[in-house]
């Protein structure tokens, strides 16, 4: 017999995984096998060794940090206002490590870039990298592609080089580390310079393209006084110099008094680090290209879109070979301006795209939490980047957010997923019964409500639960208790 009253039936609490509910897995898919390295790289724990000798300074130092943070009032070292080591904590590490403060302070922006140091509201705190150090090598590699990626901040740029030009010289290097990669050797400075002068002037070709229907830029703006402001600063030569100075700071390139390669200051040559580095980034690119949804060329929505279809696994390959495509700061703008949207699940997978990004982009992220419909998200992805478990992250939400988290992902079943998955989501709530659910549901706010919940009145089997769930849309919909 069917009870006319809603039934307090127990919900069964799950971890909770959003998005992942709403996913359809694909049933068909071509397969690559996997690319082999280039003829001559090392293996995996050789590279690995070389990283870590690479980054030996910056991994002492994070774990004297966190030695010194361990006794400190609060538990951690304090960093500065832009997260620099304060002047006594630099001259304390040199006296204790042998250094000079100057040595510490490069060190000490290594161990950031490369996760080994991270920063929490200003306190300092060992990544998760710096505790896999000694018996991770898939860890240790991450962690030098990460200080690789921020080549750009190893050095100062030239003094008179205007932000503009540095910008274009940074987009361009990419072109120039393939060339040097696809030579398999050293390569003249001169051939260098060419390849950077007409890239730079193909981006500013670019820049310049006016799409039909608006007015060209007037003459004398602000676009022209930049461009009159870089030409009078440091030349192209010199900024081909910092980059490829910054490049042998961070590993990449051989020094010129290298042992490694016989060639001098006129030629420049990748480490096998930066080569294999380079050919693993070049391979996300082709992958994407030659699989099924060849997302590379697409904006972020429809790289999302087409992801939607995939299982996990290959959705990650997608992202990484589309970020690898891009400049961090630039993809990571573009896919939250992609989860501000009102497609739920894109919202999702939008932060899935950003795990692939990692710690490049914690600051955009944790910039995100302070935005009421971006900040379950942003605070899930923040626990699993500072390495807590994912089956326990969601413990960081309070009762409002998960509950704004399960109507969120409710939405993306429910536009996008079966019937069923709708009824299974009940299982996911924090809640400990359906009334509770209800009530909490209807305080909570979100802007998809009702749909949700006349979706899954119409969905659920149970009369008697569907008739409550139906009275608590109405409910909403006419602004009742």
């Amino acid at each position: 017999m069917t009870s006319r009253t809603p039934r307090d039936s127990r919900l069964r609490l799950v971890p909770r995984q959003p998005v992942a509910a709403a996913r359809r897995a694909v049933t068909t898919r071509a397969k690559r096998p996997a690319p082999r390295p280039p003829e001559g790289t090392p293996p995996p724990a050789e590279l690995a060794r070389q990283a870590r000798a690479v980054l030996a300074g910056a991994a002492r130092l994070a774990r004297w940090a966190d030695s010194v943070g361990a006794g400190a009032a609060g538990g951690s070292l304090r960093a500065g206002p832009d997260g620099a080591l304060p002047k006594a904590a630099a001259e304390r590490a040199a006296e204790a490590l042998g250094l000079t403060p100057h040595q510490v302070r490069i060190d000490w922006d290594r161990a950031r870039l490369a996760g080994l140091v991270e920063l929490h509201d200003g306190l300092a705190r060992p990544g998760w990298r710096l505790r896999a150090w000694d018996r991770d090598d898939t860890a240790v590699l991450r962690g030098w592609v990460a200080l690789f990626d921020a080549w750009s901040l190893a050095r100062p740029a030239p003094v008179g080089a205007g932000p503009a030009i540095v910008a274009e010289v940074v987009e361009a290097l990419p072109q120039l580390l393939s060339l040097l990669h696809l030579s398999a050797g050293p390569v003249r400075l001169p051939v260098l310079l060419d390849m950077l002068d007409q890239r730079v002037a193909e981006l500013r070709t670019e820049r310049c393209e006016v799409p039909y229907g608006q007015d060209p830029p007037a003459p004398g703006g602000a676009d022209e006084a930049a461009a009159a402001g870089d030409a009078a600063g440091a030349s192209l030569a010199a900024l081909l110099d910092w980059a490829l100075d910054a490049l042998r700071t961070v590993g990449a390139l051989v020094p010129p008094d290298g042992a490694e390669a016989a060639h001098d200051a006129s030629e420049a040559q990748l480490t096998p680090l930066g080569n294999w580095s380079v050919w693993v980034k070049l391979e996300q690119i082709c992958v994407a290209a030659q699989s099924p949804a060849g997302h590379i060329e697409q904006s972020a929505e429809a790289m999302l879109r087409g992801c939607a279809r995939l299982t996990p696994g290959p959705a990650r390959t997608e992202y990484r070979a589309w970020l690898a495509a891009r400049s961090v700061g630039a993809a990571v703008e573009e896919l939250l301006t992609v989860a501000r949207g009102e497609d739920a699940l894109l919202r999702g997978l939008a932060f899935e795209a950003l795990r692939a990004v990692g710690a490049p982009a914690e600051a955009a992220v944790r910039a995100a939490a302070g935005e009421p419909g971006l900040r379950p998200y942003a605070l899930l992805w923040l626990v699993e980047h500072e390495g807590g478990d994912p089956e326990t992250a969601p413990d960081v939400l309070t009762r409002e957010e998960s509950t704004w988290l399960w109507v969120d992902t409710a939405a993306a079943v429910a536009d996008h997923g079966e019937t069923q998955l709708l009824v299974r989501h009940l299982d996911s709530a924090v809640q400990g019964s359906v009334p509770r659910l209800l009530e909490e549901v209807r305080a909570v706010g979100h802007p998809r409500t009702v749909q949700v919940l006349v979706a899954l009145a119409a969905a659920h089997p149970d009369p008697a639960l569907a008739k409550a769930v139906r009275r608590a849309a109405f409910q909403v919909h006419t602004g009742g208790v």
